[in-house]
């Protein structure tokens, strides 16, 4: 009655199970079956009753099994059976003989390993924790809007499924499972950093699914070889899981590049074993406050990463006091495995694969599942009173704007993302934009200064930093008209065909910065849709090839200027690495120098230019941007290590000065003359 076993029980004990558990029960009705449908190939009754009896039990074990799981009780069984799998013997043989020890000895460590990897689902504790959650949610949010739902439950009845979700908060597993949980989904096994391993509370994760890795594992052969047979394990019993690509939480508010590791381990362990499909679920997950946004903040300035321990824990309790407004979870659009490994391998099932086969093929393959997954992430966002407000006064200089016309830029805002939406699993807010205002100051986010012309709403200066968080979130459902509207912040005409162009041809560097959903050859359509939108809500006109922007200093001039500021400090980040490139020359700089002074650019902008966004500055953005470079060949490593680049570089360089105010432009330039010169 107390325990997680799934042994077959007698009718005293389910009445006691009842009797006990009867206030947590799941009625599921499942889609109708026509009988006659079943039987009317049958030649006998006989066999029309084992037919229907085989059908109905591999039904009901399947659902059985997408609401709890598959069984659990013998933890102790699993970690033994990993010991005794042919790669960690050979593994534990390899060990003992490298390291001249005893096979005994490299089996003990084989099984301490294994042992601290497994989780130790107990149902026991998954209750306690709803419970606990369930008052804590309350304590803390205005509620947890759910969405797309219904496609997770299908994929969970046909196999293996990993949930893969963005990583904002530590927040984000415990809120998943819980979720999952409430909506009669089993609890998935979630990949944890070992740092989360405490006393007392590793012991609750790991009852609560979590099952522990070390950040890094390369020169460990026996600990690779048993985490990687644990994983394989998860799979083919048909066990949930839950793992973040991105690595760790996001400090910026942007989708962060995924990393391959455990990637290549789910895909490598599917070649092996390929009976059961795994179905991959993006999960969005977005706050209208994280609660380590300050945390984040100080990180980005430089800040040492605080260590997981007690104390922090203890001190975050702290924030039960706090308002952290709505949160929303939204379930993106479910896919195959199989469907990448198809199109990038297309006879992948008909080869054998061992468990350390490293075809030359699979690498590509991870980047396309990679790639894959966060695009899908970020087609499932949420707009939120909070992400909205925040874009509209950061496209201030110094985020205060008349309330009147900010709930006007709100509405209209929020009508071109309607009229074109990004795609069918994103979510709008359900309250009308006119209550954002209100309901932000509510929150502490802005707050009124009296006005006898009309009250102005301002943000305070640490609310000016950390809304920039906010805004990165849903910072990719703006960034394509945003980027036509720039054209026109230093022209009045532009050529349409000439404008799609210029757009196009910045594209592919945004879009691997923000993984947005169209392909290099599907943008130019999208260009076009964006373009007959912004014409329909009166921010452009057209005459005959060429468009127009607005009147100067009226309403649809000023909403089209500040729709473009959403994506302009993404395209001075560009400039700026391309004006240093190109002032110290081809063959000078080596990609980490370039970096390098690329940040230190940035940051000094910065401050002369009081850009309140750290993120700006942020050097993984400027590594990403120059290995992207490198990959459509405008960029090449000499046989010194030494960048060198195409002509082509300067079409990318005319697209930015296009786009970019001569002020900036020259301001970039000035800066680059300054820093080479000291």
């Amino acid at each position: 009655m107390l325990s997680d076993t799934w042994t077959v029980t007698g009718p005293i004990k389910k009445f006691f199970i009842i009797l006990l558990h009867g206030r947590n029960t799941l009625v599921q009705f499942s889609k109708p079956v026509s009988l006659q449908s079943l039987i009317e190939d049958c030649a006998s009754p006989e066999q029309a009753q084992r037919k229907v009896a085989r059908i109905l039990r591999v039904h009901f074990r399947a659902v059985r099994q997408a609401v709890i799981g598959p069984d659990l009780s013998h933890r102790r069984t699993l970690v033994n059976q990993l010991i005794k799998s042919p790669p960690v013997k050979a593994a534990i043989q390899e060990t003992a003989s490298k390291e001249k020890i005893p096979v005994a000895k490299a089996e003990a460590r084989a099984l301490k390993y294994a042992d601290e990897i497994a989780s130790n689902i107990s149902i026991a504790t998954i209750r306690f924790l709803e419970i606990l959650l369930t008052w804590v949610w309350n304590k803390i949010y205005n509620g947890v809007k759910v969405n797309g739902l219904a496609r997770v439950k299908s994929a969970a009845e046909q196999g293996a499924v990993v949930y893969v979700p963005c990583h904002r908060s530590h927040i984000d597993y415990l809120l998943l499972s819980y979720v999952l949980y409430e909506n009669g989904l089993s609890v998935p096994h979630i990949a944890a950093g070992i740092n989360l391993n405490m006393p007392i509370v590793g012991g609750i994760l790991r009852r609560g699914g979590a099952f522990f890795m070390r950040r890094s594992f390369k020169n460990n052969k026996l600990y690779a070889a048993v985490f990687n047979e644990y994983m394989h394990s998860i799979f083919t019993r048909g066990y949930p899981m839950e793992y973040f690509v991105e690595g760790g939480r996001s400090r910026t508010g942007r989708t962060l590049p995924p990393r391959a590791g455990m990637l290549l381990m789910t895909v490598r362990s599917y070649l092996r074993d390929h009976r059961k499909p795994i179905t991959f679920v993006p999960v969005y997950i977005g706050y209208e406050k994280v609660m380590e946004a300050r945390t984040y903040l100080g990180e980005l300035k430089g800040k040492k990463k605080e260590k997981e321990n007690i104390l922090t824990l203890i001190r975050s309790i702290r924030n039960l006091r706090n308002n952290f407004g709505q949160v929303s979870l939204n379930f993106g659009e479910p896919f195959q495995l199989a469907t990448i490994l198809d199109d990038v391998h297309p006879d992948w099932k008909k080869e054998t694969w061992e468990p350390d086969s490293r075809p030359e093929w699979l690498p590509h393959a991870v980047d396309r599942l990679a790639t894959e997954i966060a695009t899908r992430i970020n087609n499932a966002a949420a707009l939120n009173p909070v992400n909205m407000l925040a874009t509209a006064l950061h496209a201030t200089p110094n985020q205060a704007m008349d309330e009147r016309i900010l709930k006007d830029q709100l509405k209209t805002l929020t009508n071109l993302l309607q009229s074109l939406p990004y795609s069918q699993d994103m979510t709008f807010p359900d309250s009308d934009p006119e209550t954002w205002v209100e309901y932000c100051e509510g929150m502490g986010i802005v707050y009124r200064q009296k006005q006898k012309l009309g009250d102005i709403i301002l943000m305070d200066d640490l609310n000016a930093i950390l809304t920039t968080y906010y805004r990165n979130n849903v910072l990719h459902l703006m960034a394509l008209p945003a980027m036509v509207a720039c054209l026109f912040e230093n022209n009045a005409t532009v050529n349409r065909e000439r404008a799609v162009w210029l757009v196009s041809a910045t594209y592919p560097y945004v879009r691997s910065e923000l993984f947005m959903r169209w392909s290099d050859t599907e943008v130019d359509a999208a260009i076009e849709q964006w373009i007959d939108v912004l014409i329909q809500h009166g921010l452009l006109s057209s005459e005959g090839d060429q468009l127009y922007r607005p009147l100067v200093g009226s309403r649809e001039a000023v909403l089209l200027s500040m729709l473009a500021q959403v994506i302009i400090p993404t395209l001075e980040r560009y400039y700026i690495a391309i004006a240093i490139l190109r002032k110290h020359g081809s063959g000078t700089l080596t990609a980490g120098r370039l970096e390098e002074l690329s940040t230190l650019m940035a940051e000094r902008m910065s401050i002369l230019y009081g850009l309140n966004a750290p993120e700006f500055f942020d050097k993984t953005l400027f590594r990403n941007f120059i290995s992207l470079l490198k990959a459509r060949g405008l960029l090449s490593v000499n046989e010194e290590g030494l960048l060198a680049y195409s002509e082509e570089i300067e079409e990318v360089a005319d697209a930015a000065r296009f786009v970019l105010d001569p002020a900036i432009r020259q301001s970039i330039l000035t800066i680059t003359t300054q820093a080479e010169t000291d």
